[in-house]
């Protein structure tokens, strides 16, 4: 093993934590086709400092604290600003206001020297929470080495900064207006952070090490992704997030039945 090695897959997840300050800049600043940009750049490095450190056996506990700090940053706080930006813009859109007071941020620009906030958005930031919890219970959770528990953080960042896009892709139909609507809103934040912290189990991408049979599920997973992100572009996302669950409970099966079958066959032999 060269002398800096070790170092090379926390090069990587650095550039994870990089990938989502940018991503952070661009969401505070509302540029969301960036946003997603630099989520799924973050995703990558994300995926390829655990699989390089695996590859040249210097795994260590700081690669994988500073992992979950990066994740963070890329699948927890940019989540949570997109979807303050999308309760801000339907509370504009709308001709009510669900928030029960406002607060004031100062801004020297307008006309009386403040801008005023509803409170509604911020409750975008349970995904933020809800992100930071989960990636800590991951930390101390033996069991999610071959599969997950609960969502990924990655995988539910995807899809939250998939919205926005979606929404200005089809702003007159049915989908624009329900990503539109507060309430619908709310439920996907709620529905985020429930999903994160659940207890249902969902398959990792990472290759098994059985061979073919316990793998091909995973290909056809990817394979059908990559076509609906050709042909969808970004309504691609919530699709391939069903898709996710569908398959998890599939393989989970498929799993469930190869082990019975290895069983039969030993007890044969």
């Amino acid at each position: 093993m060269f002398k800096y090695d070790k170092h090379i897959p926390n090069l990587l997840t650095l550039l994870n934590m990089f990938s989502g300050i940018m991503a952070l800049l661009h969401a505070v600043l509302g540029q969301m086709e960036l946003v997603l940009m630099f989520v799924c750049l973050g995703i990558f490095f994300d995926f390829f400092d655990g699989y390089v450190a695996r590859m040249l056996n210097v795994s260590s506990n700081l690669g994988k604290e500073l992992d979950s700090l990066a994740d963070v940053i890329t699948s927890g706080m940019v989540p949570g600003i997109v979807m303050f930006h999308l309760l801000f813009w339907s509370q504009a859109e709308s001709n009510y206001s669900m928030s029960f007071f406002h607060f004031y941020l100062r801004n020297t620009t307008s006309e009386n020297g403040f801008d005023i906030v509803p409170t509604l958005p911020m409750l975008g930031f349970i995904i933020t929470f809800a992100s930071a919890y989960r990636l800590a219970r991951f930390n101390i959770d033996k069991r999610q080495q071959k599969y997950f528990i609960g969502l990924p953080t990655p995988a539910n960042a995807l899809l939250i900064c998939s919205l926005p896009l979606i929404w200005d892709s089809n702003p007159t139909n049915w989908i624009g207006f329900a990503l539109g609507n507060s309430w619908v809103l709310l439920g996907i934040t709620f529905l985020s952070a429930y999903l994160l912290n659940s207890s249902i189990r969902l398959f990792s991408l990472k290759k098994d090490t059985n061979g073919f049979k316990y793998n091909w599920a995973r290909y056809v997973f990817v394979a059908v992704s990559l076509v609906l992100i050709i042909a969808l572009k970004y309504l691609a996302v919530p699709i391939i997030f069903v898709l996710y669950f569908l398959s998890s409970i599939f393989l989970k099966s498929q799993l469930g039945l190869l082990n019975i079958l290895e069983n039969l066959d030993l007890k044969e032999k």
